[in-house]
């Protein structure tokens, strides 16, 4: 050990033998830490603190008197619930599947203070799985629906004669179903399951991600003859923009695989008229409502394609655009990211359309590493998308990480679908809590809410402040999240500025009439 030692602290200049480092290298760190005094090293360790604070989301903001007062007020609360978990881990019920705790959410001081809090906007989400069961029975109470029963599921379809669709057994009238029903309540109650995917056992039922993606396509598969029908689409649009203004959200982004809508007597529209539909159901709620800002449309089709079906995409993409610009906002694939064609295979067709075409593409959903699946998060990237979906796997890519913080990328985060959709069981392992430390450009959503019977998007700013962010985050990072909603949004110009000017007023608003008693 001397001879090795001689080498390093010796009058000789050359380096050590390679294979000598592994002594040296802990005498190395030995010296590296000497520090004069222990009030040297608290000083030292309290910078460590203070930079990474300002680090993150929100982390280098200030906040008013009122702010500071509404700050106390959430942060008594967040501890006692945080600190809580951490003195009982056995009983902490965010480490678990969210459908064991999504009930205890509405309990929350903290969740109560979120759900009245501004958020901004909503830039994740598919329109067929927003609304949640309730809504959905509902439905089934409408005029000329007939039901089709097969083994363990059902066929929907409005019509004013007996649907032509073939059928196991025989379409019935759904009122006639229900009235010959010998009870109900029970009738609705086993209607309702094939409206949710939520279970009392989520982890029997749902032990991995085969398991719950293939009953979340099913869901679609089930309901989109429900709710195609034409007037019934609309009904649904505007009672989706209602949801989410009464959870204070201001603006919404729809994802649509723009489904043909079709009328009682057959006919059956191109998807453009679907398009044209949002842009109808839009105005009219903007007219009903002046204070929400709007909506706009990302056309979203099934990843799952060959390039002559992607060809056929872009075109109606186009088409939609050059019709109403003023709400089409861009394109995406989408579908289980491990079983579709990755972006890699279509790279010259979005390349020459991202000249006409905004991306926001799902990119990187996924627990793999090394793979197709992964691998879209650099091809999203290198085509220019404005925002990335989910992202989940970006932590894997440091070089990617770093681009997208220098491009301003925007990375939307859907919390509770992720645990919902077995990417991950404990959100406290969830990447979000990287990308908040790190300060990376986050916006939060909710991207299927009513299919796992959560808020339009309070219960996933509050999983993310409580279950996921920092002990020590406070109303900063909230305030931050719900602002970048709108910077990253697909706004543009004035628009945007309005959009932040109205935000502002409404999160001035919130903070003037806080008090703290009623939570």
């Amino acid at each position: 050990m001397a001879s090795v030692l001689s080498e390093f602290v010796g009058a000789t200049p050359s380096l050590p033998h390679p294979q000598n480092m592994r002594f040296i290298l802990p005498f190395l760190f030995l010296f590296a830490v000497c520090y004069a005094t222990i009030d040297d090293y608290k000083a030292k360790r309290a910078k460590i603190v203070r930079d990474e604070a300002l680090l993150s989301v929100g982390g280098n903001s200030t906040l008013t008197d009122k702010e500071s007062d509404v700050n106390n007020c959430l942060m008594q609360r967040k501890f006692r619930e945080v600190d809580y978990g951490f003195n009982n881990p056995q009983t902490y019920k965010l480490s678990r599947h969210f459908f064991s705790y999504k009930d205890d959410i509405r309990t929350s001081r903290v969740y109560k203070i979120i759900k009245d809090l501004p958020k901004g906007a909503a830039l994740h989400i598919h329109d067929m799985g927003i609304l949640g069961p309730d809504y959905m029975l509902n439905l089934t109470y409408t005029d000329h629906l007939y039901i089709c029963f097969k083994k363990d599921d059902v066929l929907f379809r409005f019509s004013d004669k007996t649907p032509s669709i073939p059928c196991t057994n025989k379409w019935k009238l759904i009122s006639d179903a229900r009235r010959s029903a010998n009870n109900t309540a029970k009738f609705d109650a086993k209607l309702r399951k094939y409206f949710t995917m939520y279970v009392d056992n989520p982890d029997v039922v749902y032990p991995s991600i085969k398991e719950s993606w293939g009953t979340f396509i099913k869901y679609f598969q089930r309901v989109v003859s429900l709710v195609s029908y034409r007037p019934i689409w609309e009904q649904y649009c505007y009672e989706v923009l209602r949801q989410f203004r009464e959870d204070n959200i201001m603006y919404v982004e729809f994802r649509s695989v723009l489904p043909s809508l079709y009328e009682l007597d057959g006919t059956v529209y191109d998807p453009i008229v679907t398009a044209k539909s949002y842009k109808k159901t839009f105005n009219q709620f903007k007219k009903d409502h002046p204070d929400f800002l709007g909506a706009k449309l990302i056309y979203a089709p099934a990843r799952g394609i060959n390039r002559d079906q992607l060809d056929e995409y872009l075109r109606l993409a186009r088409a939609i655009k050059a019709d109403i610009p003023d709400v089409f906002a861009g394109f995406d694939l989408v579908g289980q990211e491990d079983l579709g064609s990755p972006l890699i295979e279509f790279i010259p067709q979005l390349l020459a359309a991202s000249k006409d075409l905004d991306y926001f593409f799902h990119a990187g959903e996924t627990d793999w590493y090394g793979t197709s699946t992964d691998e879209n998060l650099i091809d999203a990237i290198l085509l220019g998308a404005k925002r990335l979906g989910h992202a989940y796997a970006l932590p894997k890519h440091p070089l990617l990480m770093r681009e997208v913080i220098e491009r301003d990328i925007g990375v939307e985060v859907n919390v509770i679908s992720n645990n919902v959709l077995s990417l991950v069981r404990d959100v406290r392992n969830h990447p979000l809590s990287g990308f908040l430390a790190s300060g990376m450009p986050v916006v939060l959503s909710s991207d299927d809410p009513g299919i796992w019977e959560a808020d339009p998007l309070s219960d996933d700013f509050y999983v993310a402040f409580v279950g996921v962010a920092s002990r020590l985050s406070d109303l900063r990072l909230l305030k931050q999240l719900a602002f970048n909603s709108i910077k990253y949004s697909s706004l543009k110009g004035s628009d945007k500025v309005n959009a932040m000017i109205k935000f502002t007023e409404r999160w001035d608003t919130f903070i003037e009439n806080f008090d703290c008693s009623k939570y």
